[in-house]
C-alpha cells in the first residue's frame, strides 16, 4: 500500500490522469485549482465569479481530504497579467473565508499568462488533521 493518497473532487475532474491532489501523511499539495464552474464545467468571463469558483474548488478540496480551510498552510495565486493589479475579489473571498487576521495562510500572489479565458488560478498546501 502505498503513503500517498489521491484526492479527486466533483466537478474538477481533469483531462490527464491526475488528481486535484495528494496526500502523503498529513502533508496534501494541490494541483492548479481554476475558476471553471463546478456546475457547468464553463469558464465564467469574469474574475469574480472565477475567484469565487477557486475558493468553492478550495472547501471541496479540503472537505473531501478530511481537513478545512483552517488547515491550509499557504496558497499560491496566479492572476492574468492584465488583472495582476485587480486584487479586490481575491481580497473579498480571502477575507470572507479566513476572517481571522491572526490565522490566515499565507499567500503570494503573481501574475500569469494563461489560454481561453483562464484569468485566476491557485494551488495550495495544507497540514490535515492527525
Amino acid at each position: 500500500m502505498s503513503r500517498r493518497r489521491s484526492i479527486h473532487i466533483a466537478g474538477f475532474e481533469h483531462e490527464n490522469p491526475v488528481p486535484a491532489a495528494s496526500i502523503i501523511g498529513q502533508h496534501l499539495v494541490s494541483g492548479v485549482l481554476t475558476g471553471r464552474d463546478p456546475a457547468t464545467k464553463e469558464m465564467p468571463a469574469d474574475l469574480d465569479a472565477q475567484v469565487t469558483n477557486v475558493f468553492a474548488h478550495v472547501r471541496e478540496l479540503m472537505d473531501a481530504a478530511g481537513g478545512s480551510p483552517d488547515d491550509i498552510i499557504k496558497i499560491t495565486v496566479w492572476l492574468a497579467h492584465d488583472r495582476y493589479r485587480d486584487r479586490d475579489a481575491l481580497n473579498r473571498e480571502w477575507t470572507t473565508h479566513f476572517p481571522d487576521a491572526e490565522s490566515r495562510p499565507a499567500r503570494q500572489v503573481m501574475a500569469a499568462q494563461f489560454d481561453g479565458l483562464t484569468l485566476v488560478q491557485c494551488d495550495l498546501q495544507a497540514l490535515l488533521p492527525g
